[in-house]
């Protein structure tokens, strides 16, 4: 993780961003993001989280999002490419956090992609565990050809999907494989290509469809561990859904990271991911 000290909206590269109006009213916004983030950050401890940080730097405002730095699995870090410029000075920043993690024995090979191929980290890329398998969100931010670039890297299937709804821009806004194979997921944010392909490997009984109210809260923003979901908020109908599946559910409030567009999810990258589970689960965020 990160810690918010430079957080802001600055600039504007999704339909959440308004810098005018966060302009307003900065410092009281900035220090309750900070609150916030200090919310996550403890709930993630008290849960038997490991979590690494990240040092913040000026004029990276969303540095702090450290879902987009990487995609890991195995041991490996697969570099992020960022399409807007505004993003692309968090690049060398989280390059050389991922080598001290290596350097620490924390990860056993950092690969960077090529250039000119947006690759927007685990953000858009998220790992099934049940399915052993990724699934990639293309369109607004990460190019469908880079599914190969990742099935190359890591030597597991790569299936991209689609998103169309510019409200929903990387994978993980609208998309949240939780720890026992369900789908939480907003129908809206894909192609109707995109929902075939969900459809076709994902069974009815396991997709959890989300309505806008949910959507727009960002609950499939969410962290998924063991039998526990933590995210920013919930409607009571999918509180007590994931409820009568089996989960707990941790509610932080992060509406103020909402103001850029992200969530809990977002503010987290984990590091333990295993093609083939060999043991405990445990979540480890660096940014």
């Amino acid at each position: 993780m990160c810690r918010p000290q430079h957080f802001a909206v600055t600039y504007s590269i999704n339909p959440w961003m308004d810098p005018q109006a966060w302009a307003g009213e900065g410092d009281a916004l900035a220090a309750k993001a900070a609150q916030q983030w200090s919310g996550l950050h403890r709930a993630l401890l008290k849960a038997g989280v490991s979590v690494q940080l990240v040092d913040p730097e000026p004029g990276l405002p969303d540095l702090v999002f450290t879902a987009n730095a990487a995609i890991v699995l195995d041991g490996k870090a697969l570099l992020a490419r960022f399409r807007h410029p505004e993003r692309r000075g968090e690049e060398p920043v989280f390059a050389a956090a991922f080598r001290n993690l290596q350097a620490r024995g924390l990860l056993d090979a950092v690969v960077e992609g090529p250039q000119g191929l947006a690759l927007e980290g685990a953000g858009d890329c998220i790992w099934d565990r049940a399915r052993g398998q990724f699934w990639m969100g293309s369109g607004p931010r990460s190019d469908k050809r880079a599914s190969k670039l990742v099935e190359k890297t890591f030597g597991v299937r790569c299936l991209p999907l689609e998103l169309v709804d510019p409200s929903f821009y990387h994978l993980d806004t609208a998309f949240c494989v939780l720890p026992g194979g369900e789908l939480l997921h907003y129908p809206g944010a894909f192609s109707a290509a995109g929902l075939k392909l969900i459809h076709e490997h994902i069974p009815p009984e396991q997709r959890i469809a989300l309505d806008r109210e949910d959507a727009d809260r960002f609950a499939a923003n969410a962290v998924g561990f063991d039998r526990t979901i933590v995210l920013s908020s919930a409607s009571e109908g999918l509180r007590r859904n994931l409820e009568q599946r089996g989960y707990k559910i941790i509610a932080t409030p992060l509406d103020m990271f909402l103001r850029s567009g992200g969530s809990a999810c977002c503010l987290t990258l984990r590091l333990d991911h295993r093609s083939q589970a060999a043991r405990p689960s445990a979540l480890v965020a660096a940014e």
